[in-house]
């Protein structure tokens, strides 16, 4: 497959959830569901339900998305990742760090993906047959060699207990790097990594979804893109980086 048409696909449904989303976000932007940690909004269901109907429409792939879960009781050996909205904490207090994320996967491993901050109007785009873009124009990853003149992009691991040992742990990583951000999207990490704006991404317990199509975007800009330890729930540790670090 050369993947061509898919990635078309995935642009199209992209920007119609982004421009969705901007363009209503006074209805959208209510929630459905808090906790302490987390919180959806109506966008979520909205852009998602627009994304599932554009990619049904227009392929056969079964779909794994964030809110609605699995198209089918069984994924095929190619299926399509949908985060509607990653960042729907930013979103919701107008912080410009979200995006639509849409990945297809074969047999395990993202070989496309389309991430649109629709804050900026940046489209991303990626896959194993097409260079890494941004806006139409080639990105690559950052030649930064070493940890002490890099940007690490992380986040505090879902379910964190808070603990005095596991954030002393994540300080001392800290100390390694010139600078870190917590930016809250692992979807808009992944690209700032491909676009060379930032070196490594890293993250634990973090979603599938959240980083599938930055895996592949990540990829197809020169850098590599760890997804392991998956359980049940879709959980997964990430770690993305320009090859050199």
């Amino acid at each position: 497959m050369s993947y061509r048409k898919e990635l078309e696909t995935a642009k199209k449904a992209a920007l119609a959830a982004g421009q969705i989303l901007v363009e209503q976000k006074n209805n959208l932007n209510k929630s459905i569901f808090s906790s302490n940690t987390d919180i959806k909004l109506e966008a979520d269901i909205v852009a998602e339900k627009l994304i599932k109907e554009i990619l049904t429409d227009e392929t056969s792939f079964p779909i794994l998305a964030e809110e609605s879960g699995q198209s089918s009781d069984q994924l095929s050996d190619i299926f399509w990742v949908v985060d509607p909205l990653d960042g729907t904490a930013n979103y919701s207090r107008n912080i410009p760090i979200c995006c639509v994320s849409i990945a297809l996967i074969k047999k395990m491993k993202p070989v496309l993906g389309v991430i649109y901050d629709f804050s900026n109007n940046d489209l991303y785009e990626g896959s194993v047959n097409t260079l890494a873009m941004q806006n139409g124009l080639e990105i690559k990853v950052s030649d930064i060699s070493n940890q002490g003149e890099g940007i690490l992009i992380t986040g505090l691991p879902n379910k964190t207990d808070y603990s005095d040992e596991a954030l002393l742990k994540m300080v001392k990583d800290f100390q390694c790097w010139r600078k870190v951000r917590m930016i809250g999207s692992a979807a808009i990490g992944s690209v700032y990594i491909a676009s060379g704006k930032a070196d490594v991404y890293k993250e634990s317990r973090t979603y599938f979804w959240d980083v599938a199509a930055g895996a592949a975007i990540v990829q197809a800009a020169g850098g590599t893109a760890s997804i392991s330890n998956q359980n049940k729930d879709f959980q997964v540790d990430v770690y993305f980086s320009n090859s050199k670090i």
